[in-house]
């Protein structure tokens, strides 16, 4: 899989902090947010595959 170039404008003081972020974890704020993302995208699909598993087997029923 290649890579794409994405350009971002965003305000300096997000910037600091995405900056703070990378550095405790020894990172680069490329790698950061890139890891952020695939984390976020991650978190998406898994919810729409537990909602699809919902609907196809129905909710769990709770006995108490």
């Amino acid at each position: 899989m290649g890579s794409t170039v994405l350009s971002l404008r965003i305000d300096g003081e997000l910037l600091d902090r995405l900056r703070q972020h990378a550095a405790k974890r020894g990172m680069s704020v490329q790698d950061y947010v890139v890891r952020t993302l695939i984390r976020d995208d991650f978190d998406e699909r898994f919810k729409a595959a537990v909602d699809e598993t919902e609907k196809f087997y129905g909710e769990e029923q709770t006995i108490t």
